[in-house]
């Protein structure tokens, strides 16, 4: 049986230094177990236009190196058909930049993180009651993951449980209704993409005070946060097909 495909909103490329491994579609393509006529590409920053919501079985959207604060005309143009699909049902999942997006979308608040540039492999702890979400229920209550972004979502939109947090950021996951997620975090990085970001971002780090050379060697695998992407999936074929 032929799956309907995902739509994947391409928001941004990867740092210069990390774009032979292809782009951000490819890398959450194998991530979430995708064939590639099983996904949908639509690169909004480069101007291509939002298709209709129906026939996907799910919107993933994903980081970017632009600000959501700069409410550039694609991304506020994103941000109204990705408020419209939420209030739709459709099943949503925002990455980084696509978790700052959707929020922003949902009338939440979005700015530069007072704590600063999250960078490498962090520790997320989950809330208590995200044991009950569909994406995270069965998780350990503590696992690793991969982020780099220098705003955060500061309130969640009205409606929406926050899942999750880390030391430097209080919102690194959150579900609006019961179909639309934002994370973050990167499921889709695996190691060798972490640690090609903290040097890409290496004088950022440094100016900031803190130490490429350590945050780099302490990448780890993210095997948790990984899976993320593949239940995401899981959890919206199983609604589309209802």
């Amino acid at each position: 049986m032929k799956h309907a495909p995902f739509l994947i909103v391409e928001t941004g490329q990867p740092v210069p230094s990390m774009r032979r491994y292809g782009g951000f579609p490819h890398w959450i393509r194998v991530a979430a177990g995708l064939e590639a006529d099983e996904t949908v590409v639509a690169n909004v920053e480069r101007g291509d236009p939002l298709p209709r919501r129906e026939g996907f079985a799910g919107v993933i959207v994903s980081g970017s190196a632009a600000m959501v604060t700069d409410r550039a005309d694609w991304s506020e143009r994103s941000a109204g058909w990705l408020r419209d699909a939420a209030h739709e049902g459709v099943s949503l999942l925002g990455i980084c930049y696509g978790h700052q997006l959707l929020a922003h979308a949902l009338g939440g608040e979005v700015a530069d993180n007072p704590a600063g540039r999250e960078s490498g492999t962090v520790h997320i702890d989950l809330h208590p009651h995200a044991g009950e979400d569909p994406l995270f229920s069965g998780m350990p209550l503590k696992f690793a993951a991969h982020a780099t972004h220098v705003q955060t979502v500061l309130r969640a939109p009205e409606g929406a449980t926050v899942l999750a947090r880390s030391e430097q950021d209080n919102c690194h996951a959150f579900r609006w209704r019961d179909r639309a997620w934002g994370v973050q975090f990167h499921p889709e990085f695996a190691t060798h993409h972490m640690r090609g970001y903290v040097l890409a971002r290496q004088e950022h780090l440094r100016q900031e005070g803190r130490c490429p050379a350590t945050i780099a060697r302490d990448v780890t695998a993210a095997p948790q946060a990984r899976k993320l992407l593949r239940r995401f999936v899981r959890h919206a074929r199983g609604l589309h097909s209802r």
